[in-house]
């Protein structure tokens, strides 16, 4: 009995201490200085002893105190960070005690004597100043050989999609300098996926000024958000770079190399890239210039005034699609169908006090074959429909040479001159061959027969020339807040082009023998010649230390000069058939005088003006050239326009906006033309004279927030829109042959409204954070169908969390997904009302295995689906890579990757808009397997502890 008491007490008493251990720790101080001054929002980390990996971190409050919780037992280093201060580093163990308390902890001012070695040795992980966050490079742990986005995707705060875009505190990233240079002009993926991340020593993010903020010299409250990648010293001295060669099963191969020499006064750096793997070439910013409709889009280089996305006249050579008719498809820019790409760019950058130089260029091209399955069901009234099976071949190439070049004189310290020249020059060619089977059935009668038949072979060539110079010239006063813009700019935009058009089109319930088969062979060609000059002025007068007056004016004439002819090929005189072909010249003036009150001070901005606009189009066209009647068009459009925006910058990194804009665009010089144009004998355009501007009034306000000590981002939108005089296209359609003709008209009532909300959060710092994100839109849209009005309804609701979680030096995981759900009403046919369900999972894993082996793999899994029409489409893709490095300095790489393992891809979309639903299928690049070698010029770290 006596053993058995003493046993039970033993138990009791071991029990009892062991109670009195405890799991978690709490650690607290204070930040002074040497006076025990307190030092507020010092930034606070907590770091593994073992290998400085970073635990967490917080920010002092004002009373510079500090305080951990929730901390495992073990050895750490806390590290505190101030500006202006040496670092300060203690070590900590946590053992018995359950709130440690440091007392104060006194840092000591940099002096220049110590400056020097501070800069060497205290490497915290992270520093915050104001608005700027600076991430330590080398305590965040990337796989050998990676490149500066994989670097980027472990910094808590920043958020890079597949497609390589950037957000950072919730705000997407517009810019990324080198060294505080430009690279590859405003490019961020150059950057991003050529450098590697070896090569970095900080990375830095913060909000950079609005260019007009830059030359006016008032603060605008328009934030950009921009990285500075600041590279290591070593990476300064000679050049660096990579080159990687593949070659794999069914003729895949590719190849892909970096060079890059850099000093502080020189930035050289050349790229280049050639596969048939559908991976890079030409990205949607490239197919856009090719089309011409992002060309010489200045922003606010050489604009001033205020206004939203129209605030100046767009001259940017895609006006009118170079005429009219001549056109090169480009696909549909999500890389389906078979690719071939080429790509090879040149970046310098020249910088001193007084002299700014930057200049850049690159060639792409992109050979695609697309072969695709497509069915469009148009709506009309009486519950009948129209459906449309397509198969489709294309073969086509773009190739598009780029140029810009940035110079910044400063002439003393009020006078600045800055010279732009960005060049663009195109080619392309396309085959396109179609056959279409078109029906008109009554509501859910599939059986119905065709009513009509149009195979199609059409050919397009096409060149552009594209140049662009602006000059501006920036002047302050010795009083502050005084200044004086001024800008002229030069914009040529010329380009021929030809197509032939060969068509057999059947039309089965035709009354009569001559209109039962239409045969088209025709020969179309345009050139296009256009010259715009435009100058702006803005002057800026300071009326208090708060309030500042801008006044502006702009100012553009544009001369259009466009010959398009169509000769009729099934006659062997080929004649020119002026029916479709027309000649014009016209002249494009725009004018534009106003003025704004602008309040600044203590992160408040608030703006309100008005100004007056003109737009004035005085052209003639005809058939011909030489035709002796020409038709003229001589318009005149006036507007006021009004202006308000409000952007307040709270504290704790928080922030409010609210802008009220109209915007007015002119109706393109095609619509204004009476011609017909038949490039689709299925689908017949005609212009209207009487066309009017059309007026979009629209409201956005947003909040902003960002906490640096948890990470946490709070972002909120709100846009609406209304429609005056929309110009829409009227569809008029022929019961029996079912050619669909449109005539632009303006109508009003048309609207919008959509929100973002995105929130980020650490679940454990540094380890495992998360974000999701909402995104809904309500919309209608008008137009006439065969003269019934109708009203399509869409709501779309847009889902997707995200997930980045790091458990161990060895092994990282992301994982996303995005759920999609859209709506669409007919008011023509409310029957056919659809439903389109478009989700997408993600999952990428990295693992290290020893011996210096590293295994990644990535599944996607997308799901399309449309009960309303039967379509169920659910693709996986899985991808996966295993490699090591080799030699004794670590400079080679050898990997084996095979790509679409279950050999299930498939090109997928669908879509609801107007009157119209439809869904295609597109062949692509599916399963194979590719053996590549890399070679690195200076080696490649294996270490990858933080």
């Amino acid at each position: 009995m006596k053993k058995t008491l003493l046993l039970l007490l033993l138990c009791l008493s071991f029990s009892a201490t062991f109670a009195q251990t405890p799991n978690r720790f709490q650690i607290q101080g204070t930040a002074v200085d040497t006076l025990s001054a307190a030092l507020p929002s010092a930034t606070v980390m907590l770091l593994q002893r073992r290998d400085s990996s970073l635990i967490n971190f917080v920010r002092a409050n004002d009373k510079g105190f500090f305080t951990f919780k929730n901390v495992k037992k073990g050895d750490y280093i806390l590290k505190i960070s101030y500006v202006s201060y040496i670092p300060f580093q203690k070590n900590v163990s946590l053992n018995d005690v359950e709130v440690v308390n440091l007392g104060e902890l006194k840092m000591k001012p940099i002096t220049k004597e110590l400056f020097e070695v501070v800069v060497r040795t205290a490497r915290a992980p992270l520093t915050i100043k104001g608005d700027t966050i600076e991430y330590n490079a080398a305590s965040f742990k990337v796989p050998p050989g990676s490149t500066v986005e994989d670097l980027l995707r472990k910094l808590p705060g920043v958020q890079i999609d597949a497609n390589g875009n950037i957000k950072a505190q919730g705000k997407e990233v517009k810019k990324v300098l080198v060294d505080g240079k430009q690279f590859f002009g405003s490019d961020p993926k150059a950057a991003t996926q050529n450098l590697p991340a070896e090569a970095i020593t900080k990375v830095q993010v913060y909000n950079d000024q609005s260019e007009q903020s830059k030359l006016t010299g008032v603060d605008d409250g328009k934030k950009e958000k921009a990285i500075n990648l600041e590279l290591k010293e070593e990476f300064k001295k000679g050049g660096f770079g990579k080159v990687t060669a593949g070659a794999g099963n069914i003729g895949r191969a590719s190849v892909k190399g970096n060079y890059n020499k850099f000093d502080k006064t020189n930035q050289f750096a050349l790229i280049g890239l050639a596969n048939n793997t559908n991976q890079g070439g030409m990205s949607w910013d490239d197919y856009q210039d090719f089309r011409g409709s992002n060309a010489f889009n200045f922003g606010d280089d050489g604009d001033f005034g205020f206004g939203g996305n129209n605030r100046y006249f767009s001259f940017g050579g895609g006006d009118d699609q170079d005429g009219g008719g001549i056109d090169v498809p480009i696909g549909n820019g999500r890389g389906d169908g078979f690719l071939n790409n080429i790509g090879l760019g040149a970046n310098y950058n020249y910088d001193t006090k007084k002299n700014k130089l930057s200049a850049s260029y690159f060639y792409n091209s992109t050979r695609t074959i697309l072969d695709a399955v497509s069915v469009e069901q148009t709506f009309l009234p009486n519950n009948n429909v129209i459906s449309n099976n397509e198969t489709r071949n294309t073969n086509t190439f773009n190739g598009n040479h780029r140029g810009s070049l940035r110079y910044e004189k400063l002439l003393d310290s009020l006078n600045t001159l800055i010279f732009i020249n960005k060049t663009r020059v195109n080619a392309g060619n396309s085959l396109v061959g179609s056959n279409t089977a078109t029906k008109n059935t009554e509501l859910d009668n599939i059986n119905s027969s065709v009513s009509n038949n149009s195979t199609r072979n059409n050919t397009t060539n096409i060149n552009r020339f594209d140049l662009a110079n602006t000059l501006i010239y920036r002047k302050k006063f010795m009083k502050k807040g005084r200044s004086l813009a001024a800008s002229i700019t030069n914009v040529i935009n010329n380009s021929d082009g030809s197509a032939t058009q060969e068509s057999l089109n059947k039309f089965f319930q035709a009354t009569t023998a001559n209109e039962l088969i239409k045969r088209i062979g025709q020969l179309q060609s345009t050139a296009t010649q256009r010259n715009q000059f435009k100058t702006s002025l803005s002057y800026v007068e300071p009326i208090s230390k708060t309030f500042f007056l801008e006044t502006f004016y702009n100012f553009s004439i544009r001369n259009d000069k466009v010959d398009r002819g169509a000769n009729d090929l099934l006659r062997t005189e080929r004649p020119r058939v002026d029916s479709i072909s027309v000649y014009y010249n016209n002249d494009l003036t725009y004018n534009r005088l106003g003025s704004s009150l602008r309040y600044s001070s203590n992160g408040i901005n608030i703006a309100g003006g008005l100004a007056a606009q003109r737009i004035g189009i005085n052209g003639r066209f005809a058939n011909r050239e030489n035709a002796t009647t020409f038709s003229t068009i001589n318009r005149t459009f006036d507007s006021f326009i009004p202006y308000f925006s409000t952007d307040i910058e709270l504290k704790n990194n928080q922030y409010l906006n609210f802008k009220y804009t109209v915007d007015v665009s002119k109706p393109q010089t095609r619509d204004l033309q009476p011609v017909i144009n038949n490039s689709n004998p299925l689908y017949i355009q005609e212009g209207n004279p009487d066309l009017l501007p059309e007026l979009n009034r629209s409201i956005e306000a947003g909040y902003n927030m960002f906490d640096p000590s948890s990470f946490m981002s709070i972002f909120i939108n709100f846009n609406y829109g209304y429609n005056i005089n929309q110009i829409i296209y009227n569809q008029t359609i022929d019961p029996k042959t079912l050619i669909t003709r449109t005539k632009p008209e303006n109508i009003t009532g048309g609207q919008n409204i959509s929100g973002y909300l995105s929130f980020g959060f650490p679940i454990k710092k540094t380890k495992l954070t998360a974000e999701l994100g909402l995104n809904p839109s309500f919309s209608n849209n008008l137009t006439k169908i065969n003269g019934v009005l109708n009203d399509t309804k869409n709501q779309s609701y847009n889902f997707s969390p995200r997930l980045d979680w790091t458990p161990t030096e060895t092994f990282t995981l992301f994982a996303n997904a995005n759920f999609n759900t859209s709506t669409s009403k007919f008011s023509v046919s409310t029957n056919q009302d659809v439903k389109i369900i478009n989700n997408t999972y993600n999952l990428t894993a990295n693992v290290k295995l020893p011996k210096l082996i590293f295994f990644n793999t990535s599944f996607n899994y997308q799901i399309y689906k449309n009960e309303r029409y039967g379509f169920d489409n659910q693709i996986p893709i899985w991808n996966a890579s295993i490699y090591k490095i080799l030699g004794k300095d670590k400079k080679a790489e050898i990997r084996f990757s095979a790509f679409d393992i279950l050999n299930k891809n498939l090109g997928v979309n669908q879509n609801a808009y107007q009157n119209v639903v439809s869904q295609e299928r597109t062949q692509t690049l599916a399963q194979y397997f590719m053996v590549s070698f890399s070679y690195n010029m200076r080696g490649i770290k294996t270490a990858l502890e933080k």
